[in-house]
């Protein structure tokens, strides 16, 4: 998957890497036994950029079940879509700002 990602994991990759937003993200991380489209172990974010699959019913409810097993260790979670990251990348990239922000005010 590192070798061939979609068009707007590429995109988003050229933002968040070399501490594009003051953090250092991995991508294509292992986490439990899934794999995160991109992680920062600082703020213990991982991001997410859904295709459409992602919009299937039963893609969904893993969606929703894998969330809440990460969530439950401390991780906090971002989805975007495809379209989001390469239409609308500076509220993107604002939302996640923010969500960093956050994290790190409250540590």
């Amino acid at each position: 998957m590192r070798n061939n990602p979609t068009e707007a994991e590429a995109f988003l990759w050229k933002q968040l890497k070399g501490k594009g937003l003051g953090t250092d993200f991995k991508r294509q991380c292992v986490i439990l036994d899934f794999i995160a489209d991109f992680y920062s172990p600082s703020a213990n974010l991982i991001i997410e950029v859904d295709g459409e699959y992602h919009q299937a019913e039963e893609q969904q409810r893993l969606d929703k079940e894998r969330e809440e097993r990460l969530q439950a260790k401390g991780y906090n979670i971002l989805r975007f879509t495809n379209e989001q990251v390469l239409l609308d990348i500076d509220n993107v990239l604002r939302d996640i700002t923010k969500v960093l922000f956050d994290i790190n005010n409250i540590h």
